[in-house]
């Protein structure tokens, strides 16, 4: 019969595995929509595609919630699920230029990032594929500004 410490040892153990295997066998979802990224109550106002040769990689959507800006570059379903350099980013003009930036190798989209701009121009973008020469890539300029 177990010594009640071996009990005590093997119930420890026999929970910390249940607890790991629940916390890695749940990951983050994506979100199923660039709305859907930027949370409740936004609705697109503006979006670019990124295009080269006839085919679109990503498109970059500009929502706005009434008083805040969310940029998301969102991969084409042809290219998403597969890792790639993405960005996705956005400033107000009162911020001194000051960039709110989301980059990285991603599967399906960059950002969001959220600038406060209400009654203020921002300028937004992104990209899609390795930095440098071959990115395909893009900024607005100060657009959206009332």
């Amino acid at each position: 019969m177990p010594s009640l410490k071996q009990t005590a040892i093997l119930s420890l153990a026999t929970a910390a595995a249940l607890a790991g295997s629940t916390v890695m066998g749940t990951p983050a979802m994506a979100a199923s929509s660039p709305t859907a990224a930027c949370g409740s109550g936004y609705h697109q106002i503006d979006s670019h595609k990124l295009s080269r040769s006839g085919k679109t990689y990503a498109t970059i959507y500009l929502l706005y919630n009434g008083s805040k800006n969310c940029v998301v570059t969102w991969k084409s379903s042809g290219y998403a699920g597969n890792t790639t350099w993405v960005n996705a980013n956005i400033r107000k003009w009162s911020a001194g230029g000051t960039v709110q930036s989301d980059s990285g190798h991603y599967n399906f989209y960059a950002g969001p990032r959220y600038v406060t701009a209400p009654n203020e121009c921002v300028d937004w973008g992104g990209s899609y594929g390795t930095p440098g020469p071959s990115a395909i890539s893009w900024q607005s300029g100060w657009t959206h500004c009332g």
